[in-house]
Formats: structure tokens, sequence, C-alpha cells
């Protein structure tokens, strides 16, 4: 995979557990004892910053940040489907604050 850098749209593939699995879950399976289900979610997320480790901050739809490694291999960048299907799942960057100026 090519390095990622900050504004790249990623999907994470996410494994959950719970009773009633959602409409976006994948590869669902029930547990041991039945009472609960284990499956896929693919989260979209967007790269907010690369650190010196090569590791990667992304931020969720909601506002919170993950550091993830980059070569996790749940881990994959968007492709043009992702992008065209999924686009409003992905997160914006918040625009970069500006110290506003005084005139005096």
């Amino acid at each position: 995979m090519k390095k990622l850098k900050v504004g790249d749209h990623i999907v994470y593939r996410k494994q959950k557990a719970s009773s009633k699995p959602g409409p976006r879950a994948r590869k669902i399976a029930p547990s041991e004892h039945g009472e609960t289900y284990w499956y896929f979610v693919d989260k979209y997320w967007t790269v907010s910053s690369v650190q010196e480790d090569g590791s990667i901050d992304v931020v969720t739809r909601r506002g919170k940040v993950h550091r993830l490694r980059a070569d996790d291999p749940c881990l994959r960048r968007s492709n043009l489907v992702d992008e065209l299907l999924h686009r409003q799942l992905f997160p914006s960057l918040p625009a970069p604050r500006r110290e506003l100026e005084r005139e005096g």
C-alpha cells in the first residue's frame, strides 16, 4: 500500500459481537453458545495525521480519533466504489483554525 497522507479515506474492518447485528454487519457467525453473534463492520474514516513511526491517526464520523498501524491487516485505502457508494460516511476534516487578528 502506498503511504497514507492527511485527508485520505480509509476503510477499517472492525470485529464486533452483539445479540442483534446491524444492517451493515458482514460475515455473521453465532458465538459458541449461540447467545450472541460475531461479525464484521466496515468503518469509514479519514486520516487526520501521519506519525513519524508510520502509524496514522484517523477521525471517525463522530469525531473520535484512533491511532492505527499503517500495516494493520484490517485497514485498507478506500476505492472508487467506496467513494461513490459511501461518500456520506467518510468524515470531513475540520478546517484549520486561524488566529483572529485584532485590529488595533
